[in-house]
């Protein structure tokens, strides 16, 4: 095994390998060339080789979201690292830690002209758990130090090492028991290739603090409150699959006073649960007694936990009329979506109800039983509604919903897709995960073929067509298993759009907002080696989903290409149709 010559990159790499980060994925560069070393060097690290820094981020991403611990980054100096930044906020609002580690030229390179540099120093601050900006060592190229900047040799090596050392215990602490995302940018002067056999340091490496729960004194006084309440909403956003107990599950979905509103990316399943959102609200919102049922809808006490929602419909509700109590459960952060936030649990989600449900009891009440059948109409309805539609996103989604083999890997990708999912039930049996932290199509992708390496399952992408496009480059990579699927729905363009307020039938509307184009997806799978299989109809559909899942030997990819202009025509007028 051998090491980096320069002090700061040892210590980065001891400090990773002692907290037990082992995924690191590099991107190539010579500024970044000690770091790769270190780390390439020990065994003990999982490195990854990700050309595409945006790319890469992502598919760290999706391991890190997998594994639930922090997975390292690595790139160069310059505009690289400033291609992270979609994957590092997305990393910030779903709460996935990320650790990026940027090499960068010395500070008395900067703004001088030099080649390939940026100020990097705190770039995430908005958008980043920690940052942590090491200092150069003065210890290696002590010649060039002399020469350009000799007042950094009034610090020493060891004062040095001590800052670097504390910096590096802070970032990876917030990384390991937030969550969040960290960035460490590190100083590195030439010559960058030279190499020890052993280290030259011994860094300080603190051990992580253990993460304190707040809130548990208030929990019997909201306990009373929940009692007392006749109407109480449970809504639940994107949560990892089998994280709640079943038995709390059970609970609510048991007691006549309590609705539980799940999503897709929910991974959560009771008989009682009601997981399409919109089929609720839309046909209220459509209703002449539209106030009087949203006030029969209204909860005394709103109950949320997992992370960000999807629908836009529930958001304006629960806005509008807002519940005299709401209370979040999140270990580290809670956002007052509903503009009606009342106390936030600084807990798991388990601790919270292994306590709570100890303090509760069932109360009689018509709120589920009436809008369960409420549910039970809808259903029925929409089961008509897709027996009679022409062939079409909803009408493919309805299809493709249904035919996912038990035990999958579900990866999402946005806009259109991860709402359309929300119509319609999936088997309880798949894990779905989807990037709804800033809701971008931008790594799809990418996400999901890292998440594909560390689930036994196999994995399947279900995307549109200008999200797969977006994020081709998340094709280039040595990774990408055999099981692997991607499903692309392609209706030529951003048929989002076409749903929302402003549509126009306008050659401005098809070029700036739908983007109507004409790109082969066929293409793509000849560069990057995928089996390549197409419908256009709901014959072919079926057709190609009896054999788009059998065993390969290279991944392989659908296209289902639909009617751009019918698209949202069918999709409004399923609400029309089930109100």
């Amino acid at each position: 095994m051998k090491y980096s010559s320069i002090p700061a990159a040892q210590s980065v790499v001891a400090h990773c390998k002692k907290k037990g980060v082992q995924n690191i994925v590099i991107s190539p560069g010579s500024r970044n060339a000690p770091l790769t070393i270190g780390f390439t060097e020990d065994s003990y690290f999982k490195c990854f080789s990700i050309v595409d820094e945006r790319c890469a981020a992502f598919f760290a991403l999706g391991i890190a979201q997998q594994l639930r611990e922090p997975v390292a980054i690595v790139c160069t100096s310059g505009s690289a690292l400033l291609n992270y930044y979609p994957g590092v906020s997305e990393a910030f609002y779903s709460d996935i830690p990320l650790v990026v580690i940027s090499a960068d030229r010395p500070s008395y390179k900067i703004d001088v002209g030099d080649g390939q540099t940026i100020r990097q120093d705190d770039v995430f601050h908005r958008h980043i758990g920690y940052s942590a900006n090491l200092k150069q060592d003065v210890g290696h190229a002590i010649d060039r130090i002399e020469r350009y900047a000799p007042q950094l040799l009034e610090d020493t090596q060891p004062s040095i090492q001590a800052y670097n050392d504390n910096e590096l215990n802070k970032a990876l602490e917030v990384a390991i028991t937030m969550g969040l995302p960290v960035h460490i940018n590190v100083r590195f002067e030439e010559p960058l290739y030279d190499r020890l056999v052993k280290p030259s340091i011994s860094p300080e490496i603190k051990a992580i603090k253990e993460h304190e729960i707040i809130g548990l004194e208030y929990i019997s006084d909201c306990a009373e409150i929940w009692n007392a309440s006749q109407k109480k909403l449970v809504l639940v956003g994107v949560n990892d699959p089998n994280k709640v107990e079943q038995e709390f599950l059970n609970v609510l979905g048991n007691d006549p006073s309590v609705i539980v509103l799940t999503e897709t990316t929910s991974n959560l399943h009771h008989p009682n649960f009601f997981g399409s959102i919109d089929s609720i609200i839309a046909p209220i919102e459509k209703s002449k007694e539209k106030g009087k049922l949203f006030t029969k809808l209204q909860p005394d006490v709103l109950l949320t936990f997992g992370g960000l929602i999807v629908s836009k419909k529930i958001k304006a509700f629960l806005r509008e009329y807002r519940p005299k109590h709401h209370w979040h459960i999140d270990a580290v952060k809670s956002y007052d979506t509903f503009f009606s936030l009342s106390h936030h649990f600084k807990m798991d989600v388990n601790s919270f109800f292994g306590k709570f449900t100890h303090g509760i009891q069932k109360v009689q009440s018509d709120y589920f039983p009436y809008w369960n059948l409420v549910r039970q109409n809808y259903e029925l309805r929409r089961k008509r509604y897709v027996e009679e539609i022409e062939f079409s996103d909803m009408l493919a989604f309805h299809h493709i919903s249904e035919s996912i083999p038990q035990n999958y890997q579900l990866q999402l990708a946005n806009s259109s897709t991860v709402r359309y999912a929300q119509l319609f039930d999936l088997n309880p049996s798949l894990q779905v995960f989807c990037n709804r932290g800033t809701s971008g199509i931008d790594g799809s992708t990418s996400t999901a073929i890292g998440a594909s390496i560390y689930n036994d399952a196999p994995t399947l992408l279900i995307t549109g067509d200008l999200s797969f496009l977006y994020d081709s480059n998340g094709l280039w990579n040595n990774y990408i298993r055999p099981d692997f699927r991607i499903i692309v729905v392609n209706n030529d363009g951003g048929g989002i759009f076409r749903i929302l307020p402003g549509k126009e039938d306008t050659s401005n509307f098809e070029r700036f907002f739908e983007t109507k184009h004409n790109f082969q997806v066929r293409k793509y799978c000849e560069m990057f080696n995928f089996e390549y299989l197409f419908s256009d109809s709901e014959k072919s559909l079926k057709f190609a989903i009896s054999a788009f899942y059998e065993p390969s030997e290279r991944p392989r990819l659908l296209e289902v290409s639909t009617p751009r202009l019918l698209n949202d025509k069918i999709l409004l007028g399923y609400f029309d149709f089930i109100s």
